[in-house]
């Protein structure tokens, strides 16, 4: 299957931004499904992740502030972003177990 995320765009700080992921079968077809990220001049970094039992969890920087959730049908995963930070500018990309990835939504905070 393939991934396809959606939703990113210009935000101000403080504002919020609801990522989607759209799987051709399941956001678990190779396993875990998980949000990751990639600043630029940076490495891409894990956001948050999801299991097929719905255990989520985050990196230190996400916490609080990020929801992952999965719909009934597993095929649509969702990143709610709350209280963002200029820091989190970057290019999102789900990804089931690391292996399917999307091709990225850019996410841009700034005043």
């Amino acid at each position: 299957g393939h991934l396809v995320e959606s939703g990113g765009g210009l935000v101000q700080p403080g504002g919020s931004l609801r990522l989607s992921c759209a799987a051709s079968e399941s956001v678990f077809s190779v396993g875990y499904a998980g949000w990751y990220r990639q600043a630029p001049g940076k490495l891409r970094e894990l956001v948050a992740v999801i299991t097929p039992f719905n255990v989520t969890n985050y990196e230190p920087f996400a916490k609080g502030r990020f929801t992952i959730s999965v719909d009934n049908t597993k095929a649509m995963m969702y990143l709610q972003m709350n209280s963002l930070k200029p820091e989190d500018t970057a290019v999102y990309y789900c990804s089931s177990g690391g292996l399917v990835w999307g091709q990225g939504t850019q996410v841009t905070v700034s005043s």
